[in-house]
């Protein structure tokens, strides 16, 4: 049964946010980002891509995309024509081709071809907003910039009655107060397998999840029949 928080203190919630991360670490210990990259220009390509689109299907993609283009001289030189067709499958394809030529020529002309480490820095960058820069700062560096709020991290927040939050920003804005800063990375790397693994957006499997007895289960209609 959900339970209700009524009139939770902004301590109160603090202390039931880091009993929920302290469940995910023992679920998922091994948490990490989804997206398959061997390097910050290879993660921040890939992670313009996953805008609208699944990890999954941009792991399909990317290993043949970085094969054909290896290098930030490679993408900035290509059309946009070209690389929509090499990424069409993620949809949207000609706004992010035209956002990767746009930030890896950036990177040639301000960075010396090399990925800004940089909140201020990557956003900037064509098509890089601050969820696209905290991936990457947050994966390749471990800087803590911000909070990646995506859609599980969104949805999940809000169903825990950690955030009241209707947009990326509210949340992630309520969630910088309520975790201390070297949790800002981890929450959202665990939180997202969550969502994957059981906290469906649809029908959540309650039954197998380690916080039904405290989830408020915010907004919640329908759950998986055991």
């Amino acid at each position: 049964m959900a339970r209700s928080h009524g009139r939770e203190s902004q301590k109160q919630r603090a202390a039931r946010a880091q009993e929920v991360l302290q469940g995910l670490r023992r679920e998922y210990p091994l948490a990490e980002c989804a997206l398959i990259h061997h390097n910050p220009l290879q993660l921040l390509v890939a992670t313009i891509l996953s805008a609208q689109c699944t990890d999954k299907r941009v792991n399909m993609v990317t290993p043949d995309l970085f094969r054909k283009y290896p290098d930030v001289a490679a993408f900035a030189s290509t059309t946009v024509e070209k690389l929509g067709k090499d990424i069409h499958s993620t949809g949207f394809f000609n706004a992010k081709a035209r956002h990767i030529i746009g930030a890896c020529s950036a990177i040639i002309e301000h960075h010396d071809g090399k990925v800004p480490c940089t909140l201020d820095e990557l956003i900037t960058l064509p098509g890089v907003g601050r969820k696209t820069a905290s991936v990457v700062l947050g994966v390749v560096w471990s800087i803590a910039e911000g909070v990646v709020v995506d859609t599980h991290v969104h949805r999940l927040t809000r169903r825990l009655g950690l955030s009241r939050g209707n947009s990326p920003e509210a949340v992630e804005r309520d969630l910088m107060t309520l975790l201390p800063q070297s949790d800002w990375i981890e929450w959202s790397d665990r939180l997202i397998w969550h969502g994957r693994e059981v906290c469906d957006a649809r029908k959540p499997r309650c039954s197998r999840c380690f916080a039904e007895a405290s989830c408020p289960q915010v907004g919640v209609t329908r759950r998986e029949q055991v």
